[in-house]
């Protein structure tokens, strides 16, 4: 039986690097810091115009020059500088936040699981042992120069063709991945940080893109702490 939950924004970070932490026990827990700067809200998707609820941040500050002079008009419309980059997160109709709203670090809670979305390390041309892990030829009896070759692609007569999605040799890396269930071990809103723990895919100054976890409930005090600003608000 799956929970509902309201679903809401994610941020968009930056990959800073890797350092470790030690926690209240005094255990040390390596951490990926990740950097906030300038979050804020471009646009939103509504369903009755765009057919799905949605809403778009941008990060950093980006030179005007460098900028298109369509996406130039988009930012002007909104009243928000231009912006180095820009996504797109699903939400729920209610959960919709207002344009030129900035998010900061806090918008996580030490303690819950979040999902980061990222682009992998390139490796370029990669064999099939480094990229799928194969065993390689045997280095005696008869082989000789094509140790690490994938030995049989297919069969002769029958099938006469190689099967799609056939593990060889080719490109390695360079793709976008989603690792799921990531524990945030500290937040600093001042200093627009977020450290989760372990490694998140990408190398340093890659874009990373973090949701609350979709098969985890969110923890209680994300909860409490949004039940709090509904009653400020009241």
């Amino acid at each position: 039986m799956t929970i509902a939950k309201k679903q809401r924004s994610g941020l968009i970070t930056k990959k800073i690097g890797m350092t470790r932490i030690f926690n209240e026990a005094g255990e040390h827990v390596p951490v990926t810091v990740l950097k906030l700067e300038q979050v804020q809200v471009t646009g939103v998707r509504t369903k009755d115009k765009n057919g799905y609820d949605a809403v778009q941040l941008g990060y950093g500050k980006a030179k005007v020059k460098n900028v298109s002079k369509a996406m130039r008009g988009v930012y002007a419309q909104s009243k928000i500088e231009p912006k180095m980059k820009l996504a797109e997160f699903r939400v729920d109709a209610d959960a919709i936040l207002e344009v030129g709203a900035e998010l900061k670090a806090d918008h996580f809670q030490p303690g819950q699981l979040v999902d980061v979305i990222s682009t992998t390390i390139g490796k370029g041309f990669a064999g099939p042992m480094k990229r799928w892990n194969f065993r390689g030829l045997r280095a005696t009896h008869g082989v000789s120069i094509r140790h690490r070759s994938h030995g049989s692609t297919g069969g002769r007569q029958d099938p006469g063709r190689v099967f799609k999605n056939k593990k060889m040799a080719g490109h390695m890396g360079q793709e976008r991945v989603t690792t799921l269930n990531l524990s945030v071990v500290a937040v600093d809103a001042e200093q627009g940080v977020v450290m989760l723990k372990g490694a998140v895919p990408g190398s340093e100054g890659t874009y990373v893109l973090i949701r609350d976890a979709i098969q985890n409930k969110k923890p209680k005090v994300a909860q409490a702490k949004k039940a709090d600003k509904k009653d400020k608000a009241a």
